[in-house]
């Protein structure tokens, strides 16, 4: 009898072992990790998927390889590489530049002043692309698996002048490229496109007269030594893609180290957010600091009155799309439905 027993446990263990499997897969990204949105990737993703699947009891493993930093592919052409399979899994810049083919997810562009907190929007965004149909269709219409969202910070005004009210806007010209656009000619400004390398030599030449950005990406920059009046406004955090996985290599995984990376992702998202909130902290006092930057923040009567003077973004939005009105419509909901009081409410 006990004989039968050990061999019965020796023959359960060898058939749980010939059934492991070990998947070679690749992580990669157009930006270094020293962004947030990579760095939690390598870290937290690919550094913990193994562990989660030995705690979980699991015998499959993955062997990853990681490519950042634009090694395999430029920021133009994130959304293609997982889509095509030239990684198997990365960060997607869908909230950003992919406005033609995924134009859902930039949903938060077009719905600013709505919450400056980061960590809940991404938990908003997460419920969303993963609840709301024409939001994860939009994922699987280009092949691919939405894991987890990634985002920015609540954007302000840097200048090489004061701004003392919102008519010391009218006819500046503010770097501020696409839907980010919307928001200063609403208000008089007047916007020009640009991307974060160029900002530096655009203000200094005087092609531009400030910008509306991120503190995470213009503190490093040093921005503010060509624009030192920070003006903080708050147009809310935002959105800006998120990490998804290529649809045949998700599909040839085994059902454990898709629950593993499911669970990763949605921790991602929240992590990096968390991460993003402690540099803006630490840039923003490093500005405040520095003698030769002079910080302040809008009145609530003038952001009250920005908040008015923007068209109907949303709205126009939501009618360019088939799906626009439900997706804005569950935007808003989740975001009242999260204690949010925002600043405008665009479903209304």
């Amino acid at each position: 009898m006990l004989l039968k027993t050990a061999l019965a446990a020796t023959i359960a263990v060898s058939a749980q072992t010939a059934f492991a499997e070990t998947f070679n897969l690749t992580m990669g990204s157009s930006h270094p990790t020293v962004v947030p949105w990579v760095g939690v990737l390598s870290e937290h993703v690919v550094g913990q998927t193994n562990a989660r699947l030995e705690a979980m009891g699991s015998e499959d493993r993955v062997e990853w390889t990681e490519s950042y930093g634009g090694a395999l592919f430029g920021f133009q052409d994130t959304l293609e590489a997982v889509e095509d399979g030239l990684v198997d899994a990365g960060w997607v810049g869908a909230g950003l530049w992919e406005e033609s083919k995924m134009p859902l997810q930039t949903i938060t562009y077009y719905a600013p002043f709505v919450t400056d907190d980061q960590p809940t929007l991404m938990a908003i965004m997460n419920d969303l692309n993963e609840n709301t149909p024409a939001m994860a269709q939009s994922w699987e219409d280009r092949g691919q698996v939405f894991l987890g969202a990634s985002g920015v910070e609540t954007y302000h005004l840097l200048t090489t002048f004061p701004v003392d009210s919102l008519a010391d806007l009218e006819g500046r010209k503010i770097l501020a490229p696409g839907p980010s656009g919307n928001w200063m000619s609403a208000i008089g400004a007047v916007p020009v496109n640009g991307a974060l390398p160029t900002y530096y030599n655009s203000l200094q030449t005087g092609v531009a007269d400030g910008v509306i950005s991120i503190i995470t990406g213009t503190y490093p920059n040093k921005i503010h030594e060509v624009a030192p009046y920070v003006t903080l406004v708050g147009v809310g955090a935002q959105y800006t893609g998120g990490l998804s996985f290529n649809r045949d290599s998700w599909d040839g995984l085994s059902e454990d180290v898709q629950s593993v990376l499911r669970e990763l992702g949605a921790e991602y998202a929240i992590l990096h957010a968390e991460q993003v909130q402690g540099r803006y902290d630490q840039f923003l006092q490093a500005m405040r600091d520095d003698p030769d930057v002079t910080v302040s923040e809008m009145s609530a009567e003038d952001r009250q009155q920005w908040i008015r003077s923007l068209p109907d973004l949303a709205g126009d939005w939501a009618a360019r799309h088939s799906a626009g009105p439900e997706v804005l419509a569950a935007y808003m909901a989740a975001v009242r439905a999260a204690g949010v009081e925002p600043g405008r409410n665009w479903d209304q």
